[in-house]
């Protein structure tokens, strides 16, 4: 039975398709079979940095292939393990297919009120629409050296509601050179940031994990 993350955001430069590459990497490392599926056709953010990643032969392979619909890439799923569900960078219709299919929704965002607040609007559309509070969970991205905003933006989104990930992804020069050259941010030159990447994705498949023992019992 194919796992589906899905993320979502109201907004396009939050780190969405980030998130995706750094989530799929991690589990194609280990063992599983896993594709993302670009949902964004005019842009193919992620499909893009598949074919540089293709080029320089970066291995684990990762999967990706460009879907005009949700229930197109659900229809392709068969014969993975892991499908994440990259969304277009603004909530549509499909954004709601895309958290009905999900185990575990994820909403990347800035610290910035011009990136929180349609965050958090975009979860209330999707509780309103009948999906539970606790598969959503926010992901500060691109996120810089004040622990007071910080801070303050944890609060934002817990006042609201919803959780957030412990860790975070600081804005830092070595995530963008990885992605220019088809890698994800645990595929940096640096170790630091390596692990900062990999605290992420291990937060994350902890949240799933929860997620789909509910689901089981």
């Amino acid at each position: 039975m194919t796992l589906f993350i899905g993320i979502v955001s109201q907004k396009g430069g939050v780190g969405k398709s980030t998130l995706a590459r750094l989530i799929a990497r991690e589990y194609a490392l280990a063992g599983w079979n896993v594709k993302i599926a670009d949902l964004d056709i005019q842009q193919g953010t992620s499909f893009s940095w598949q074919a540089r990643r293709l080029q320089r032969s970066v291995e684990p392979v990762v999967a990706v292939e460009r879907f005009g619909t949700v229930g197109q890439a659900v229809k392709a799923a068969a014969g993975y393990d892991l499908m994440i569900l990259d969304g277009p960078p603004h909530a549509t219709m499909g954004t709601l297919q895309i958290a009905e299919a999900s185990t575990l929704v994820v909403l990347p965002t800035g610290l910035a009120l011009d990136d929180l607040e349609p965050t958090v609007l975009l979860a209330h559309e999707l509780t309103r629409k009948g999906i539970p509070a606790e598969k959503i969970v926010v992901a500060f991205c691109r996120v810089g050296d004040s622990e007071g905003e910080l801070a303050e933006a944890c609060a934002y989104v817990r006042q609201a509601g919803y959780r957030s990930l412990a860790n975070v992804l600081p804005e830092k020069t070595g995530f963008r050179r990885a992605s220019d050259e088809g890698r994800a941010p645990t595929e940096t030159r640096f170790p630091s940031l390596n692990e900062r990447a990999e605290a992420i994705a291990q937060e994350i498949a902890e949240l799933i994990q929860v997620r789909s023992n509910r689901e089981a019992a």
